[in-house]
């Protein structure tokens, strides 16, 4: 179907010179019974006509969505696009046009949205990692300014905020050590070392070294029946290691009394194995869970700061899964309990 909004510039100036031409040439032929004048005035009107119109349409429509076309590339020229301004810019019609700068501003507002959410992301992680460093240089300042008040004269008080102090120090340690593994992981200043292994073996000392904490909570820890057959993969044992490490931690810190820690291992299509770590305790809800891989990121009262930790320990998990190329996820109802998984390389023999 013929539509008129799809005529290049050229073509349109040609469509409209015509249209112009026809009711001359006819008139020529009617007056001066003459068809070779009608046809010779025909021709020169349309020539004429065309011309003016090509010109009216360059200068003052075409050089103007040339303007546009240069505000949305935002920049001087290159030679490529010279070219396409000049060749294929006037062969495209007014809807194409259109399009280009419909699709330019869907893009802008895309990038103007994921802005917005960098900025709200950056407010409040810096307002989280202020509150995080705050609340143990508060309480390193007030025993310090207590024991220079007179208090370090009594042995007791001074042992003890002394103790306090120290283990408040030990968190602001680890919390710049976790802050720079993110950082070296993030700029990739880190190297995985990769090598084979059993990941069942790397459980077992997990939950081995971890067995003081398991046994003090009540907790039971155990492979999924099924999951005992060694499976090999492909990964930095050590990072490895520490998400497995973080996530029974994480199942330990936020449990029920005498509650079960049990870790699945699954073969899945395309050489990937499946580790994942499930507990049955107090769960996340639906609005928290698609944020707990977020630095600082802190859920409900039952999961907040009194807890421990700084923070950064899913955050770092991620990053190290990431790292490798694979994916961590999660699912969790409150009361029921929370699995997270991560996918790893089967070494392929």
């Amino acid at each position: 179907m013929f539509k008129f909004q799809n005529l290049s510039p050229r073509k349109l100036s040609l469509f409209a010179s015509i249209l112009l031409s026809i009711p001359v040439g006819l008139a020529f032929i009617w007056l001066g019974k003459n068809f070779t004048d009608g046809i010779i005035a025909f021709v020169i009107n349309m020539a004429l006509s065309y011309l003016l119109i090509s010109y009216v349409l360059d200068t003052f429509i075409y050089r103007k969505i040339k303007l546009i076309y240069k505000f949305i590339y935002n920049t001087k020229a290159n030679k490529k696009e010279e070219m396409y301004n000049k060749y294929l810019l006037p062969k495209k019609g007014i809807d194409e046009v259109r399009s280009d700068v419909e699709k330019w501003a869907f893009q802008k507002r895309e990038e103007i949205a994921v802005l917005k959410s960098n900025e709200n992301y950056r407010k409040e992680f810096l307002q989280n990692l202020s509150h995080e460093f705050k609340t143990p240089i508060f309480s390193i300042q007030g025993y310090v300014e207590t024991l220079l008040d007179g208090a370090m004269h009594e042995p007791d008080i001074t042992e003890k905020f002394l103790t306090n102090t120290h283990k408040n120090i030990k968190r602001i340690v680890e919390l710049i050590k976790d802050l720079d593994e993110i950082t070296e992981l993030e700029s990739g200043e880190k190297p995985l070392v990769k090598e084979r292994f059993y990941i069942q073996d790397l459980i077992k000392e997990i939950f081995d070294s971890l067995s003081m904490d398991i046994a003090n909570n009540g907790m039971h820890c155990s492979l999924k029946k099924g999951a005992e057959v060694p499976v090999m993969v492909y990964a930095d044992r050590e990072k490895i290691g520490q998400v497995l490490t973080n996530l029974v931690q994480n199942a330990i810190k936020y449990k029920k009394y005498e509650g079960k820690i049990v870790v699945s291992v699954y073969k899945t299509e395309e050489k990937k194995i499946l580790i994942e770590v499930s507990d049955d305790g107090i769960g996340i809800t639906e609005e928290s869970l698609p944020r707990i891989f977020e630095r600082f990121y802190r859920t409900d009262a039952g999961r907040g700061r009194n807890s421990g930790g700084s923070g950064l320990g899913l955050s770092i998990c991620k990053h190290i899964i990431e790292a490798h190329g694979e994916t961590i996820h999660a699912r969790s109802k409150p009361d029921i309990g929370t699995t997270i998984g991560f996918t790893l390389s089967e070494f392929s023999r």
